[in-house]
């Protein structure tokens, strides 16, 4: 296993779908150098592009002269991934969806994106900047002492 311990990686990409992919991929570069499992690692591209997606569309408006920054931050055990857009962020956290009025097509299937983020990584957190100049959601994934 490669020492990335203090490692820090920034990424800065168009607010046009599919550029998330990029960031999928250097977050599972990185999290594969520190020793993570494959499956952490798959449950990590998910949460990034899942938030991307939505700096993107949300934060962003799909503006593609607006950029979405990714910085990935690496200490002994975790990685954190904050994906920064130039949106407003949210007023309050919104009520957990309910899974199964979505699976039987009695919702939109839209609006899972936090949710299935909460669930894939240890920390996540958005947050909004005091003085109105973006917002960004903070991932956090640790180490599986299994893997290592």
């Amino acid at each position: 296993m490669t020492d990335t311990t203090g490692t820090s990686v920034e990424v800065r990409l168009p607010s046009r779908l599919g550029f998330e992919k990029v960031a999928m991929a250097t977050a599972a570069s990185v999290a594969r150098l520190k020793g993570f499992s494959n499956e952490r690692i798959e449950d990590l591209k998910t949460a990034v592009g899942e938030a991307c997606i939505n700096a993107m569309e949300h934060g962003n408006k799909l503006n593609e002269n607006l950029s979405v920054g990714i910085i990935l931050s690496s200490s002994a055990d975790e990685l954190e991934v904050k994906v920064v857009d130039n949106g407003s962020g949210m007023s309050k956290q919104p009520a957990p969806p309910d899974i199964d009025r979505k699976i039987h097509g009695e919702e939109d299937t839209r609006g899972m994106g936090m949710f299935l983020i909460q669930k894939l990584v240890d920390e996540a957190e958005w947050v909004r900047d005091s003085k109105g100049k973006g917002s960004y959601v903070r991932l956090v994934i640790r180490l599986d002492k299994e893997s290592e």
